[in-house]
């Protein structure tokens, strides 16, 4: 087993790194089956997330990321501290460079030449770039004054050439050197084609080559056998395989060899009797019973895999077992398996199996069981290979450390690490999802350059992380790399390219992104519901309306239903233009066709031109409907109402709602709707003289009705028909909503109005305190309404119990974010900022979550009270937050000046 050459860091910090991600994973997360870690530290201090970490928060973070990255460092760099890796990396970079005179010094010698080739420069990445390197050293060496290769270099050769999957390479070179008739001679030159041949996957070439050299006299070598018989076995020429093993002498290589050929064949019984044939010391030790275990698993035969593990208990049967259950899919036997054997035998597998577990582990996000695994190998000294490396960096992208896996990814020089497209991947989702989406794409550029380039999933996902902060530069740049590549299709990628080039405006760009797409799909991009939706709502932006109608009808032809939304943009946007034959040709198209029912067609135009304000067009559609034989709905009734409404024309509605009433009497959504729109249209009396009609009738109106209602009449401060409102309102047994109770306490804090108009009303009806009485029944919601109006109105300023006032609004309706923004505003005006920055903290806990205004109430507060600092610290937090102030709270801030003894900054973080 592979131990470190070099001293692990000192037990303090490995003390401290177990501490750190101890903390990270949780116990819920750690293994069942393995040691729970020591003790977690002190947490972390909790940040709010809306407000610029303070210089302390930002070093604790910044001191545990650096201490787990130095830890992993030294870890990494511990079993090349005794290697004399220098020289072997300046031979590369001599060759490299071309730098024939750098390397004429060289004391050339077998050792040298299979230390040069056997060596992974660390300035270098593994590849074709390396193997040519090696090849070019190969070739130069070979030529050198007296040195001659040897059959050990020639053999390195062909394996590293077989391992880069180039053995045509090798039985080129094989071809080569049969024609050198000096060499034809010469045992060692045959045996070396020999081998040749069988690395390259040519084993019967090799055979002919073992004739011709019995021919002569000759035989192979012990070595050159054994590599021969394993190579017709990999290649199942078992026959073959079987007739030249019996002229080999009998060895426990050659009897492990036969019994892979058993195997392979599924000739378990006398696999096993030929297992049995060797010294249980060689059968415990060899390959053999690892053989036998490694195919009883590939066949889900595990209960006789396990017989065999259990009568020859050793670090080669262990791996094997590990292997077959790793391979299954057996994860937790796996685990299970590795911590009774650490605990009874101290067993600890090789830095190769641990590899495997921990990547089959991160492929299913078992992060605790991966944390476990990689502190293990650390503890017991393991050399980390590279592939532990990529693994490690894989492992810190998922579980949310991100810095770690860059600190020691731009250290990847200096540490020996190659990252793969696993690493690659995960880096670059790591940073998307951490917002870094520069240090994203510096990430990508090497990835390209070193061969790689991102899968499906991460490429859509940059490039949607790209899209939402409006980088299409580089998504167009991402996108013109990625056509080159020809991997897969994109259209999902170029469907959001094309959205976001439509909602920044760029709509020339946004035409040009369907030529774009392959050649072989044209269609493909607008199979997409949203390409025709994005096209068509930037075309309004820019109000070329010309092609929308041709874009609605092609959207159709997709298979695509247009939504009436987009109907609506569409007619709206052309009647602004006065395109009024263009509405109504387009509608005739409709109608032709059979995707929408010519009622709901009619109604999505009448609606398009009620939303333009062109009352005149909508009442044209109602009349082509009635021409056409088609009896209007309650809801056409109801959108040619609300479009002379909006269109300001009140005496037209007034007419064609007694027209509606003289055919039908209307319902309570017709009523509701044509009070809505006299509140719009800012017609109190009127209103209130349709609600009273409709109160009469024992109609009850909806609660949006009310708020309109109440929302009108408080802003012309007719109070005394809001209390009224809001008395008839309890009446219907309804709850009270959180608007009306919202416009109530906005009133009580811009003046004593409502108030006053509150108690004139309890005079007429009994005061308030007789009525305590009637909390049981109807009276109570009056009361309770009452009281709240006179709990905000002396409260907000005079109670240090917040806490009980919020308590109290929470029992009369439910709170919002826009009810906060009231007791922040009240705060302000009482000069009571602490107590501001404490209720924008519980919000914050409860689960609000901060609009604009709550920003902008708190800035304007302490610009008022001159707290300048803390004023630029909250007016930071709301540019971050993506909220912008408003014009009298920004001509506040720019005007306020530092006093000379600036009020204390509150910590409330």
């Amino acid at each position: 087993m592979p131990r470190l050459l070099a001293p692990l860091p000192s037990r303090s910090r490995r003390r401290r790194l177990l501490a750190i991600l101890s903390n990270t994973f949780s116990a819920s997360t750690a293994s069942p089956h393995r040691a729970p870690p020591p003790p977690p530290p002190p947490p972390l201090p909790q940040l709010s997330p809306l407000l610029p970490r303070t210089a302390e928060s930002y070093a604790s973070i910044s001191e545990a990321a650096s201490d787990i990255a130095v830890s992993f460092r030294d870890w990494f760099l511990a079993p090349r501290a005794a290697e004399p890796l220098a020289a072997l990396d300046s031979i590369y970079e001599a060759l490299a460079s071309d730098d024939a005179a750098a390397l004429e010094a060289l004391p050339l010698s077998e050792e040298l030449v299979l230390s040069v080739l056997r060596h992974r420069p660390r300035r270098l990445p593994d590849g074709d770039a390396v193997l040519l390197l090696r090849l070019k050293f190969f070739d130069w060496s070979g030529r050198r004054p007296h040195y001659l290769h040897t059959r050990a270099v020639y053999h390195a050769v062909f394996r590293l050439l077989s391992r880069a999957r180039r053995a045509s390479v090798v039985l080129d070179w094989l071809r080569l050197f049969t024609t050198t008739s000096a060499s034809t001679g010469q045992p060692r030159f045959h045996q070396t084609l020999v081998v040749g041949y069988a690395v390259a996957g040519d084993p019967q070439r090799g055979l002919s080559v073992l004739g011709r050299m019995r021919f002569r006299g000759m035989d192979l070598d012990a070595v050159s056998s054994r590599i021969l018989l394993n190579s017709l076995v990999d290649a199942s020429f078992h026959d073959l395989a079987d007739s030249f093993a019996r002229n080999l002498a009998a060895s426990p290589v050659a009897t492990c060899i036969r019994i892979k050929s058993l195997c392979r064949r599924a000739r378990f019984s006398d696999a096993t009797a030929l297992l049995d044939t060797l010294p249980f010391a060689e059968a415990s030790r060899g390959p053999a019973a690892g053989s036998i275990v490694t195919e009883f698993c590939r066949r889900g035969r595990f209960d006789e895999a396990a017989q065999i593990v259990g009568k020859f208990s050793s670090c080669d049967v262990y791996g094997a077992w590990i292997h077959g259950l790793i391979e299954a899919g057996m994860l937790d036997t796996t685990l299970q398996f590795l911590s009774d054997k650490k605990e009874a035998e101290g067993y600890i597998p090789d830095g190769q199996r641990y590899d495997k577990l921990v990547h089959r582990l991160l492929r299913k996000n078992r992060l605790g069981e991966v944390y476990d695994l990689l502190v293990e190998m650390m503890e017991e000294g393991i050399a980390p290979g590279r592939s532990t490396m990529n693994a490690a960096l894989c492992f810190f992208c998922k579980a949310g450390l991100v810095e770690v896996a860059m600190h020691l990814y731009r250290s990847r020089l200096d540490l020996g690490i190659n990252p793969n497209k696993d690493v690659y991947n995960n880096l670059i989702r790591a940073l998307c999802r951490g917002g870094a989406t520069e240090e994203a794409c510096l990430v990508l550029e090497q990835s390209i350059e070193d061969g790689y380039f991102p899968g499906r999933q991460t490429f859509a996902m940059f490039a949607n992380v790209l899209c939402q902060e409006g980088k299409l530069d580089k998504v167009r740049e991402l996108l013109d790399r990625a056509l080159k590549q020809e991997a897969w299709p994109m259209d999902n990628v170029l469907a959001k390219y094309l959205v976001a080039l439509c909602k920044s405006g760029n709509v020339d760009e946004a035409c040009k992104v369907p030529q774009i797409a392959s050649s072989k799909n044209p269609a493909g991009l607008y199979r997409y519901e949203s390409t025709y939706k994005s096209l068509i709502r930037a075309l309004i932006l820019i109000r070329r309306v010309d092609v929308l109608p041709r874009l609605i009808l092609e959207m159709q032809d997709m298979g695509h239903i247009p939504t009436r939304s987009l109907y609506q943009s569409v007619v709206c946007e052309l009647c602004e233009l006065s395109k009024y034959g263009e509405v109504l040709e387009l509608l005739e198209n409709q109608l032709r066709r059979s995707e929408l029912q010519p009622r709901v067609c009619y109604n999505y135009f009448i609606s398009g031109a009620g939303h333009a304000k062109k009352a005149d067009v909508a009442r044209e559609v109602y009349n082509r409907m009635e021409s056409a034989g088609i009896e209007p709905s309650v809801e056409s009734n109801i959108l040619l109402l609300m479009s002379y409404l909006r269109s300001k024309r009140i005496g037209d509605a007034l007419t064609f709602f007694n027209f509606i009433h003289e055919k039908k009497p209307p319902g309570t959504k017709m009523y509701n709707v044509f009070i809505s729109g006299l509140c719009e249209a800012r017609k109190p009396e009127q209103a209130m003289v349709f609600w009273r009609e409709a109160r009469d009738k024992g109609l009850i109106p909806s609660i949006d009705c009310y708020e309109q209602l109440v929302l009108l009449l408080s802003s012309v401060q007719d109070y005394d028909s809001v209390v009224k409102i809001i008395d008839d309102f309890r009446e219907t047994g309804r709850p009270v909503s959180a608007f009306l109770c919202n416009v109530l306490l906005l009133h009580t804090l811009r003046g004593s109005d409502l108030l006053k108009a509150w108690a004139r009303s309890e005079d007429k009806s009994g005061s308030l305190e007789a009525r305590a009485g009637e909390i049981k029944g109807r009276g109570a919601g009056r009361f309770l309404i009452g009281q709240l109006i006179e709990l905000f109105a002396s409260g907000i300023r005079n109670r240090s119990d917040l806490e009980v006032l919020e308590e109290g609004l929470e029992q009369f309706f439910p709170v919002d974010i826009y009810t906060y923004n009231m007791l922040l505003r009240g705060l302000s005006m009482a000069g009571r900022m602490d107590s501001a920055c404490n209720m924008f903290e519980r919000l914050c806990q409860r689960g609000y979550l901060p609009n604009r205004y709550t920003f902008d109430i708190m800035v304007h507060g302490f610009c008022k009270h001159g707290s300048r600092s803390e004023a630029e610290r909250w007016m930071e937090a709301m540019y971050r937050n993506g909220f912008y102030p408003t014009w009298y709270t920004m001509r506040l801030y720019n005007n306020t000046s530092l006093r000379p003894h600036d009020q204390k900054a509150i910590s409330f973080v």
